[in-house]
């Protein structure tokens, strides 16, 4: 949190190599602070932070409109082209200690491609590493952000089409996070107003949550 008229929130986007984690940072951000290309190994190979300007017209509290300011950790790829498990889960927990140490991380947003299938195997390494990076509340502080969404959308998917067709496997992620998921088109700029949609959402699920941040320590092992 910020000051009386103005809210931070905290965020980490984590996932797989070229599933868009950088972009989506950047969309969230309105920036373009994270280095974001195709390329046939992990590009990401250590932690950045971004801040968003101030945002007005997004939130309300007790009556009263606040400014928001947005903070994006990006992260390495898990799995890595270069680096291993425990490399890329030391990288991520000293850097999320350092940047949200005192202020504490709102969510950490899991980020797949809504074109790809999520299979049994790769759904248990994620949600292993989710849980020896943030701990046993892992899932209060998560959320599920689809990316590629232009190509669902080129096959004729609405959000709901989408899930209604959707192995058992992502079902039952989507059920252990409680359902929070946004689904982003990252393969474009996204405008003012399909942003403020967005972070709406990510607002929305943070005070179900009842605004908790979830404090991380370097010493945590």
């Amino acid at each position: 949190m910020a000051g009386s008229n103005e809210m931070t929130i905290n965020l980490v986007v984590l996932g797989g190599t070229q599933t868009g984690k950088s972009a989506a940072g950047n969309s969230l951000l309105g920036s373009s602070d994270f280095e974001s290309h195709l390329s046939p190994r992990s590009v990401t190979t250590c932690c950045s932070l971004g801040r968003s300007c101030r945002i007005s017209r997004i939130i309300r509290r007790n009556g009263c409109e606040l400014a928001l300011r947005v903070r994006v950790l990006d992260t390495p790829s898990y799995p890595h082209s270069d680096l291993s498990k425990e490399q890329v889960r030391d990288i991520v927990r000293s850097a999320l200690a350092h940047h949200f140490g005192e202020e504490g991380l709102h969510l950490a947003l899991l980020v797949l491609r809504a074109d790809l299938p999520l299979c049994p195997d790769e759904s248990d390494h994620t949600t292993q590493f989710l849980q020896e990076l943030l701990g046993p509340t892992w899932k209060d502080f998560t959320a599920v952000l689809f990316t590629h969404t232009d190509k669902t959308e080129e096959a004729g998917f609405s959000e709901e089409e989408y899930l209604h067709s959707a192995s058992s496997t992502l079902l039952s992620l989507l059920s252990s996070v409680q359902h929070k998921y946004i689904f982003l088109n990252n393969q474009k700029s996204i405008i003012k107003e399909e942003r403020a949609i967005v972070l709406r959402k990510l607002l929305n699920f943070i005070r179900q949550n009842n605004y908790q941040v979830l404090l991380l320590q370097h010493s945590k092992k």
